[in-house]
């Protein structure tokens, strides 16, 4: 007998033709997430993905695996040949387990038989592992609408015995679905909504603008510590980091105050266009939700989409605060990204920011700039570093 990790997936079950590569993509992943644990098999069959667990780490390898975008569902099963005696009793020392554990009072029997040459259909396997476990197991009985527990037995070449589904992240795995560049700020908003696009297969860079030295490096540090959280979910990535100071310098001199705002952002998405460009990404992420900031009006982001050509994803466009909070927390990111530390942002923030610029006035201010000078000099001074699954 063997114990496994059972992996199911969602929707690659609908790639038809391509389901394929996904399920490939996904195996290449999980072998990447789990790589510094040893070098357990991880092999797939009949449209599941399978870990032997042999002598690892079985609550080790199912935390990696549950931050694997793609997989729906993860079991831990006891494998061995198709045998109903077999299968009889390594059912009922499932359950003995589940009583033992959890002081489960009531179950239910759900079979799944995929290997159409055994006798027995599914329903008929059920029945049959059900009545010998109420014969041999005391003070426990059948629920089948709300037991404590279900045990599971599939009988494929091999049978497989389990009773727990731990739910994984769903999605598509990474690059799947080509690439973008994501806006990484030191906030809250912008890991969660790498995060998201990133969970439908979406190949990940980032970019981070920061103001030093008005910034620090400790606020410098903090964006890595979330870039690092963010790899384990999308794998490694380069993150380029750009000095935004000697723009804001020349806007603060040359431009209306109120307009600061907006021209400083325009800026960042021209600057991240170009950089998108050079690493073959299609399109731009940022955490922008409508109204959360002066920069986040309606208006305000129609100012600054009208300066790329580019798409640009705004996955938490429609979402509040509190919504986009939970998904902080969920993924690791909260803790780090309330930390006390400024962002560019921050450095000649106007007393009261424009909320409903008009393009043709904000135009009119950047003509007062040499645009082309100041982006290919802040590309020109970029740093880039490479993020990588397991530096946190």
């Amino acid at each position: 007998m063997k114990k496994v990790i059972i992996i199911r997936y969602g929707e690659i079950m609908l790639k038809g033709a391509n389901k394929r590569f996904f399920e490939d993509k996904l195996v290449k992943h999980i072998r990447h997430a789990i790589s510094d644990l040893g070098k357990p098999k991880v092999y797939k069959q009949h449209s599941r993905i399978y870990v032997d667990l042999e002598n690892y780490d079985e609550t080790q390898l199912i935390e990696r695996i549950q931050k694997v975008f793609g997989i729906t569902l993860i079991s831990t099963a006891k494998k061995f040949e198709v045998d109903m005696d077999r299968i009889r009793e390594e059912a009922l020392k499932e359950l003995q387990d589940r009583v033992n554990f959890d002081g489960v009072k009531t179950f239910k029997v759900i079979s799944k038989r995929v290997d159409k040459n055994f006798p027995m259909q599914s329903l008929e396997i059920s029945r049959d592992i059900g009545g010998y476990l109420l014969q041999n197991q005391e003070g426990i009985q059948v629920d089948v609408h709300n037991p404590d527990t279900v045990i599971y037995v599939e009988v494929r070449e091999e049978a497989y015995v389990f009773s727990n589904k731990i739910m994984g992240l769903g999605g598509l795995p990474i690059g799947t679905n080509g690439k973008a560049l994501l806006l990484l700020s030191g906030g809250i908003d912008s890991p969660v909504a790498g995060w998201m696009v990133g969970k439908r297969g979406v190949d990940i860079e980032a970019i981070h603008f920061h103001s030093y030295p008005f910034t620090s490096e400790r606020a410098k540090e903090k964006v890595l510590d979330l870039a690092k959280i963010l790899s384990i979910y999308v794998g490694e990535f380069k993150l380029y980091s750009i000095n935004l100071l000697p723009i804001q310098k020349e806007i603060n001199e040359k431009c209306p105050e109120e307009e600061a705002t907006i021209l400083s952002r325009r800026f960042m998405m021209m600057i991240a266009e170009r950089v998108a460009n050079k690493v073959n990404a299609t399109g731009l992420i940022t955490g922008e939700s409508i109204g959360q900031v002066a920069s986040q009006t309606i208006e305000s982001l129609h100012v600054t989409n009208s300066a790329v050509a580019m798409p640009v994803f705004r996955p938490l466009i429609a979402m509040d605060k509190v919504d986009i909070i939970e998904i902080a927390r969920k993924i690791d990111t909260f803790e780090t990204s309330i930390l006390p530390f400024e962002d560019c942002c921050t450095v000649f923030l106007p007393k009261r920011p424009a909320t409903k610029p008009r393009l043709e006035k904000i135009l009119r201010s950047e003509g007062k700039l040499d645009m082309e000078a100041l982006i290919e000099d802040a590309i020109a001074n970029m740093e880039v570093e490479k993020i990588r699954l397991g530096d946190i």
